[in-house]
């Protein structure tokens, strides 16, 4: 394993410390908890409060979102690993301004049992918290069981809608409505070409074999639904696009939607661009009407080569709560 860092064990506290130096115009540390990465202004008068966490190793996810109208403050976990519930309990309190909480998260076993119990922390001091999780993976459980799948590059708009209706002065029932609606529009699918290695471990954790890849990989590496001989991007970004419309399951073609193509650590940028022609053309043939586009490195899964397709189909609110300015590391959106 060549790698840039220093103790094995140790890239978490050191990357938080380069984080906090990069970045002081935006954020600073918790004094409670330096596991906690908050907006340097918040918790923000009047204002209902935005709270995510996860493990690291996804970067710019999950701190990278915090930022100007989008995530006051992020519970930070080990690599791949869940913040604890009093990391939880701590973002909680840096972002709770008298208005309440939604804490928006992605759907894993350690995230929602750390937050429950967070939640159950903060009641105990009359810090009233609602959640919303993501569940945009399409490979991770099928249709019936929807409520079951993990959350993945998805969940970048649900922190951007959920941030830009908190912002909007919106009370938390209303922050939790939106959020939970970014959710239910969108649709993600991974593929991954080659496995990526934990710097504690020192090796990958899984195996992909050369000249194959794995269709609906998850972002910690979860089995996916096949593993298929490598692919032209034209076929991968077809198959990846077919699989979100089949799941979509649109009566007509009366939609505007927002695409997303995320990297997924050693992806070149230049790889997701080739992906994107393909996915744009699959759209426009079908009618579909693409309203915004993101590429980029958004949600990423340490050196895993591979990307994430990501759709959330739109309506005039969330059109709104997109566009809405805002600015953190992971995303910057300006004033039209």
């Amino acid at each position: 394993m060549q790698r840039f860092i220093n103790d094995p064990d140790l890239v978490v506290e050191d990357m938080l410390k380069g984080y906090q130096k990069a970045h002081q115009d935006l954020i600073t540390v918790s004094k409670n908890n330096d596991r906690v990465i908050k907006l340097k202004n918040a918790p923000i008068k009047g204002k209902v409060g935005i709270v995510t966490g996860g493990g690291s190793g996804h970067e710019p996810c999950f701190l990278g979102y915090v930022g100007h109208n989008m995530v006051d403050a992020v519970a930070v976990g080990e690599v791949f690993s869940s913040p604890t519930a009093q990391s939880f309990y701590d973002a909680f309190t840096e972002a709770d301004a008298g208005q309440g909480v939604a804490c928006l998260f992605g759907n894993y076993a350690g995230d929602n049992m750390n937050v429950k119990m967070a939640i159950q922390m903060a009641e105990d001091d009359g810090i009233t918290v609602k959640y919303v999780t993501a569940t945009d993976d399409v490979a991770s459980s099928p249709k019936e069981t929807r409520h079951k799948r993990h959350g993945i590059a998805g969940g970048v708009f649900m922190w951007k809608v959920g941030g830009a209706r908190a912002a909007l002065g919106g009370s938390l029932d209303e922050v939790i409505t939106s959020a939970q609606k970014a959710v239910d529009n969108t649709r993600s699918i991974c593929v991954g070409l080659s496995a990526c290695t934990i710097p504690a471990v020192g090796h990958p954790n899984f195996k992909i074999a050369e000249n194959t890849m794995e269709f609906g990989i998850g972002h910690h590496g979860e089995a996916g639904i096949r593993v298929e001989a490598i692919k032209t991007a034209d076929e991968i970004a077809t198959e990846m696009t077919q699989a979100i419309l089949d799941d979509f399951s649109f009566s007509d073609s009366n939609h505007e939607l927002a695409v997303m193509l995320s990297g997924l650590g050693t992806t070149p940028i230049m790889e997701l661009y080739i992906l994107y022609d393909k996915v744009e053309k699959i759209l426009k043939e079908k009618g579909l009407c693409i309203y915004k586009v993101f590429i980029g490195n958004y949600v990423t899964s340490l050196d895993m080569n591979g990307t994430c397709l990501t759709i959330m189909q739109l309506d005039d609110e969330l059109k709104t709560l997109l566009d809405h300015p805002a600015k953190s590391v992971g995303i910057e959106i300006s004033a039209k």
